[in-house]
């Protein structure tokens, strides 16, 4: 009974481990091939257009200069691909690619967006989060 036992559990730390493993491994793979993804697709004339919206509307100009502004040593992470890992993480690939939708057919407003993230991230997260996108719309390294 002893020897059953010691088995079943080594067979449960075994199936845990492999379990964290598939993952973590998952997750960095799908953060990899999104972030790849997305540098395909976005040109420069794309960057163009953001910055050009950004600059016509004052709470984005705000969210920009603040991220400008920011240490970047005092965030929890600082590209793109550890902010597409944690948004993964913390989101879940399913639930982005729906915001995605609905955003894109208008049936989700920039507002909603932001108050579904602010629900799920941390501040630090989310000011991590505008560092790395201002740090790749303007290019700074």
């Amino acid at each position: 009974m002893k020897k059953f036992l010691t088995i079943t559990a080594i067979i449960l730390v075994l199936l845990g481990a492999a379990g964290y493993a598939v993952w973590h491994f998952g997750t960095n793979i799908a953060s990899e091939k999104i972030v790849q993804q997305v540098e395909a697709n976005l040109n420069d004339e794309d960057k163009e257009e953001v910055k050009s919206y950004i600059a016509k509307d004052p709470k984005l100009q705000e969210i920009v200069n603040e991220a400008a502004t920011t240490d970047p040593d005092s965030l929890p992470f600082q590209t793109k691909e550890e902010a597409t890992r944690l948004l993964i993480k913390k989101v879940g690939i399913n639930r982005l690619l729906a915001i995605q939708e609905q955003a894109q057919n208008g049936s989700m407003s920039i507002d909603e967006v932001v108050s579904e993230m602010e629900g799920t991230l941390t501040e630090d997260e989310i000011s991590a989060l505008k560092y790395v996108l201002y740090k790749e719309l303007y290019n700074q390294n």
